[in-house]
């Protein structure tokens, strides 16, 4: 959603003093003063936050040299979302060419009363905020707020076209159905749907509930699970399972091979997992882009990887195989979207 200000009433305020990346020195707004400065915050983990990214990467590129500045905002979600090193790889695996300051205390979070990933604002050369956006979409409309804001700084600045939409389900014409919302496995808002429920940071033997007896909207569990305040990690000796009924086009899971960032550099090799869905492997027409070709994902850090990617909006149960010991799950992610004509 989009909203425009067309009155100058809003000072946006300064970010805080949090560590800087992808800039050789810390950047304030008021040095800005002149320039249009977007300001996106975001969670290198959510699903949404990873699927506005390309219209940044454009915006940037097209209106940088016109006088648009770029500054993101990381706040996490989840306690790796802390680590610099992770942000940083992010930041590379995302070609993420702006400056990004790490929110870690949620200061510009609060200062900017933003209660969600991703957040869009758009603030004009005397330091307003004059347009914002939650969420995804209306990617045209704040594009065409960018042009605005510039063309008051120049009049006679040369701007490109509009862009058309990036992705065939944010073309005109597409359908968005709502799909299971997102599921979160620890004590935190957790999701486990087994009548066992959770052991308040205790291990807990799960026996998996008759399918019939699953709904969606939760998780279910089979073996020997730990439940910490945001994931749910495996420390059985044999293989659990984690089954997830939805209704989606896309699946997203965050996971991570190991909870502990000490295990982590102990254990640096991937941790594999393998992914059914209604009981069977997955295939080249549902597997998503973190899937191997025999059916596998391969944890190497704790990040969102894509599971599955339906042809069009569909009911299933995704079920994962764990065999190895620490592998924790934090969330669940679903789309709905479907392209014009799907």
């Amino acid at each position: 959603m989009v909203s425009a200000r067309h009155e100058r009433i809003i000072r946006a305020p300064e970010w805080g003093t949090s560590p800087w990346l992808n800039t050789p020195h810390a950047i304030s707004l008021h040095s800005l003063r002149g320039r249009v400065v977007l300001v996106d915050i975001w969670e290198y983990t959510c699903v949404n936050c990873l699927r506005t990214l390309p219209y940044l990467r454009q915006w940037h590129q097209r209106y940088a040299n016109k006088g648009l500045t770029i500054i993101g905002v990381h706040c996490p979600e989840f306690p790796f979302g802390r680590e610099r090193g992770q942000i940083e790889q992010a930041i590379r695996e995302q070609e993420i060419t702006w400056p990004v300051l790490m929110d870690n205390d949620f200061t510009t979070w609060e200062a900017y009363a933003n209660r969600y990933w991703p957040a869009k604002y758009l603030i004009d050369g005397d330091g307003y905020i004059r347009h914002q956006s939650h969420g995804e979409g209306g990617y045209a409309a704040f594009e065409q707020a960018i042009q605005t804001l510039l063309r008051e700084i120049d009049a006679d600045v040369t701007l490109p076209p509009v862009m058309q939409p990036l992705r065939a389900e944010d073309q005109p014409g597409a359908v968005c159905y709502r799909p299971t919302p997102e599921l979160h496995a620890g004590l935190d808002r957790g999701a486990l749907g087994n009548p066992q429920g959770y052991a308040g940071g205790m291990t807990m033997l799960y026996t998996l509930p008759p399918p019939q007896e699953q709904q969606a909207g939760a998780i279910y569990a089979e073996g020997a699970w730990q439940a910490g305040m945001q994931w749910l990690q495996f420390v059985g000796s044999t293989t659990g399972l984690l089954q997830v009924p939805y209704e989606a086009v896309d699946v997203n899971a965050v996971l991570t091979p190991h909870v502990d960032a000490v295990e982590r550099l102990i254990h640096p090799e991937p941790v594999a997992v393998e992914i059914w869905q209604d009981g069977a492997p997955l295939t080249d027409a549902n597997r998503g882009e973190d899937v191997t070709v025999d059916g596998r994902l391969l944890l190497d850090r704790p990040r969102m990887y894509h599971l599955v990617r339906n042809p069009g909006f569909e009911a299933h149960t995704l079920t994962l195989r764990i065999s190895t010991k620490g592998a924790a799950a934090f969330s669940f992610s679903f789309t709905g979207c479907v392209k014009p004509g799907g």
